[in-house]
Formats: structure tokens, sequence, C-alpha cells
């Protein structure tokens, strides 16, 4: 074989090689440009919730994706790049807001507040951490960080792309664009929809930015709407001697039962139980005497931020978001605590959750606070839940209520039923509860959170069986503990999140007062409520933050 022919060879060879590598780059780059279409594609018509996910929904044309094409062939030169620029950044903020706006759908039934909401992450980082796990929180939190840094660039670079493919066909990507623009105009007179009230003619970019703006513009606006608010008080300056009369020696419980809803007591997959619990409940307290009236409260918030309805329960003032539930904190409005320590009652709050200093305890003027580190309990957590149930109201019987005791009014949260709903101890004799060892070896008893998340049948199982669990503590309390001299007043502060109720579920919860005095609910006779533990669906509803008013006049 000639050196001619070898070269000719190697030639031949290097040709094929340069062939498949052109291929391979070609391959690559509509790959990557294809990518990048379906990521700016996406970003542009997804929906903001979970539940309007299907393909359906993205059988849309995004009118924003439009006006983009016809802004960038309009310009020249260096304006080409500062356009896709501006659009990556942009893009890449819907991006980051839409993702937020899933996880605030699916777990609080509303959109993320841009100002407002960033207090919620640290509660939910400890949510997470206490389901699956301190390092697997930690990691969540870091693919997060990255997302949210990363985004806007990778946004800007397939921005890039397809700007390069719109020029190298500018007369294709005009005509194109000047047809689906046509389409756009019939599917918006005609108000087509795609899916789940998703219209073909999508403008949802535009609406999700708008969304936030006006978010903002609500919050940068409230303060001064809610200070005027609050300063606004029938109550304020009663005098002690005018008020509670009608509770004068007894002891009043307010109890906030976490999650518990109306769908608890209405929805089929939750009703059955709960109501058997309630219904046994209203009888066995029945043949001790007591006697109940129920009805329905609207809560200020849903799925989660527990707090701000019990300020908006104690304070009469609405509070749905940080900025009020800071305002408040910060004032001196007049609650029912306050009430009751003004007329001379020894005020208590028993605050199973708290795990560090609180001085916003302040506000509500507690004689004593207790918290998970000095209640005296030695068993083991229950996922999220420091104390269990029982066990709390055992502390409250022990700490506050022995031989002799002033008439104390005390305010608790039972945490049990807070998300994720499981692991949930047993009921237990009361003399057995002791310092609470005796819980060791329930900590470990059924699902996991992170198994018991993986469906939704099991999650919803384990919602209804923690409302059970809390419902049933605190009326074995009752019939156990229960006197004359006892009144309970307990609630749900929130429904819980739509994972367990479902997008279109209101925010009311039921609430529930029991008194053995029957001049005790003589003073609400006027009130409507129902009678029994259980308020049904004709119960009366009102505004949570009406509660305080009625209940100081009723009991003056």
């Amino acid at each position: 074989m000639t050196s001619l022919t070898v070269e000719t060879e190697a030639k031949a060879e290097a040709n094929v090689e340069e062939k498949k590598a052109s291929v391979v780059r070609t391959v690559l780059r509509w790959v990557g440009t294809i990518l990048g279409a379906a990521v700016v594609y996406f970003t542009l018509v997804s929906p903001d919730r979970l539940t309007q996910f299907s393909p359906a929904a993205f059988l849309r044309i995004p009118i924003e994706g439009l006006l983009l094409v016809a802004l960038f062939l309009a310009v020249r030169g260096r304006m080409r790049t500062v356009v896709l620029a501006v659009a990556g950044v942009i893009l890449g903020v819907l991006v980051i807001v839409r993702l937020f706006n899933l996880g605030f759908y699916t777990a609080l039934s509303r959109p993320f507040d841009p100002i407002l909401d960033w207090v919620l992450f640290g509660p939910a980082f400890g949510l997470v951490s206490s389901s699956v796990g301190r390092p697997a929180a930690i990691a969540v939190a870091v693919v997060l960080g990255l997302i949210v840094l990363s985004v806007p660039v990778v946004m800007t670079l397939a921005l890039r792309r397809l700007g390069r493919l719109a020029l190298r066909y500018r007369t294709a990507t005009t005509r194109g664009t000047a047809l689906l623009a046509a389409v756009w105009a019939i599917c918006a007179l005609f108000n087509l929809q795609a899916a789940q009230g998703l219209p073909v003619a999508s403008d949802g970019a535009t609406g999700t930015l708008g969304d936030q703006v006006a978010l903002v513009r609500r919050d940068i606006n409230d303060g001064q709407k809610f200070g005027a608010q609050a300063a606004v008080d029938a109550f304020r300056d009663v005098p002690g001697s005018q008020l509670l009369t009608g509770l004068r020696g007894k002891d009043v419980l307010f109890t906030f039962v976490e999650s518990y809803g109306r769908n608890a007591v209405e929805d089929p997959q939750y009703a059955p139980q709960v109501n058997t619990t309630l219904d046994e409940g209203t009888r066995a307290l029945a043949a001790k005497g007591f006697q109940a009236r129920s009805a329905f409260l609207t809560s200020p918030i849903t799925g989660g931020g527990s707090w701000m309805a019990h300020e908006t329960l104690l304070s009469g003032l609405w509070v749905d978001n940080a900025q009020r539930s800071q305002t408040l904190l910060a004032g001196d409005r007049f609650t029912i605590n306050g009430a009751f320590r003004r007329a001379g009652w020894h005020v208590a709050g028993i605050m199973p959750a708290n795990d560090r200093d609180w001085p916003e305890g302040k506000f509500f003027q507690y004689h004593e606070l207790y918290d998970s580190r000095n209640m005296g309990y030695k068993g083991p957590k229950f996922s999220y839940v420091p104390v269990p149930d029982q066990f709390t109201l055992a502390a409250y019987q022990r700490l506050e209520r022995q031989p002799g005791h002033a008439p104390v009014f005390a305010e608790i949260p039972l945490v049990s039923s807070h998300a994720p709903w499981t692991p949930i101890p047993q009921m237990v004799g009361w003399d057995q509860v002791g310092d609470g060892t005796i819980y060791s070896s329930m900590s470990t008893d059924g699902d996991p959170p992170d198994v018991a998340w993986r469906t939704s049948e099991k999650i919803r199982t384990a919602y209804r069986n923690s409302i059970v669990y809390s419902l049933s503590s605190l009326i074995s309390y009752i019939n156990t503990y229960g006197d004359d001299n006892l009144v309970v007043v307990f609630l749900g502060d929130h429904q819980p999140s739509p994972i367990i109720v479902g997008d279109q579920a209101s925010h009311d919860v039921p609430i529930t007062i029991v008194a053995k005095d029957p001049k005790v609910l003589d003073r609400i006779s006027g009130w409507g409520w129902q009678s029994g533990l259980r308020p049904d669906p004709k119960a009366p509803v009102w505004p949570m933050n009406a509660f305080r008013d009625k209940f100081l006049t009723a009991y003056a």
C-alpha cells in the first residue's frame, strides 16, 4: 500500500469522524433548543396549583411569549441582548414565584406573599426536619437555594438559544407568531378553556406577577388600616369589676385543637370516626352533668400559621398575615386573656410546642407560662409534637388546678393533631401519665412521616386518627377532672392543608363551650348554638374575630 493511499484513507476516515461529530453537534444543538423552548413554554403556561396540572393544562398559547418574540424581532443590535437578559431575569423570577405558589397553595391554600411570608420558612424547615430528619431538611433547603440562584441564568441562556434560532428563521418565526396571535385572539374572544378553568388564550404569567405586585401594594397599605382598627376597642377601659361577672369562681380553659376544621365533622373521609368520638363524648359528659353548645367560626388562615388564629380569637382583630401579627403583639390591644387577668383570675399559658423563650407571650399577660421545657415531660417526641395532648392536660391539672387553687384562666393549644399527623400516642389511664416515660414505646408505633406521606390515603387516615386522639384526650380530661366550676371552650385553629381537605374547603372550624353549671350556658342562649359537642351543617357561623366581643358581652 502506497503512502498516498494511506493518506487518502486517513483523510476519508477523518472526514467521516468530522461528519459524525458534526451530526452529534447538530443533534445536541437541537436538543438544547427543544429543551430551552420547553423550559420557557412550561414557565409561561404552568399553573400555580398542583391540582390544575394535567396534559390539557399545557395546551395553551401564552401571550407573553408572543409579545417577547415580536419585541425581539423588532429591536436591533445590542438591544436584543438587553431584551433577552431582562426577559431571562423576569422569567427566572416567575419560575421562583410559581414554585413558592405551588408550595403555599398546597400547604396553606393561598399564594406566596413576597413581603410577609419569609418568616414562615423557619417553621417550615422545622416541620420538614421533624418529619424526615435534619439532614434531609438541610438537603431540601440547599436544593431550593441552588434553584433560586440558577433559574435566572438558565432562563437567559435558553432565551439566547431561542433568539438565535428566531433570527436564523426570521420569516417563518414572524409568520408563526402572527398566526398564533390570531388564534390567541379568537380563543380569548370565545373564552375557550383548556382544562379546569385555564384559558387557551393564556396570560397567566402576567397574572401571576401582577398578583405579586398587588400583594405588595396591599401589604404596604394594610399596616395603617390595621392600626386604625386596633385603636377602636369598646372594652379597653372597662373596669375589672364589670368584666366576666357570669364566670366568677370558674376555672376557664380555652383550648385550640390543631387542624380541627369543619371537614373533620362533615367530610365522609373523617366524619364517621370523629363524630362518633364527639357524640359518645356528649353522652358521657351528660351523664356527669355537663352540657355543651357548638357552632362554627371562620378562621383567618388555613393549613398553618396557628398563632394568627389564636391572636384573632383572643384580640377580636382579623390577623391573617405576619405583618398584622407583629403589629398586634407590639401594641396593647385588650384580649380575652387580659380581661380575665383584670377581673382577678390567675392567667396561665401552657404551650407544649414551644421549646425556647417566647418574649411575645408578654402581650397575652400570663402570670405563668409553661412550655415543653418546664412541664415535667420526660417522654419522647412524636415527630413534630414535643408533648402528647393527654400529658399537656395532665400537666395543666397538676400545675394549675390543685386543691385550694384560685380561679384560673388557661390557654392551651393541643398539638398532637399538628402535621405530619403521625405517629400518634395512645390514651393511657390518667394515673399512669406520670412524667411521660410511658409514651417511650409509642413514638415508633405506626408509619413514620416519610412513609405515611407517600399516599393520600395513609396521610388522611393519619390526620383523622390524630383529631380523634386530641378530642378524646380533651373529653376524657373533662370527664375525669371536671367539676361544677370548670368551663371549657375548645375550637379548631384552622382547617388542615388542601392535601387533606382539597382546594375548595371553607375556613370554618368547630367551636364548643362545655359547662356543668347551667347558668353558664344560659348566658349564651341567644346565640343559637346547637346542643352537644358536634355542630351540624346548619349551625351558626361567625367570623373568628367576632368572638371576643360576643363572649365578653355575654359574660359581663
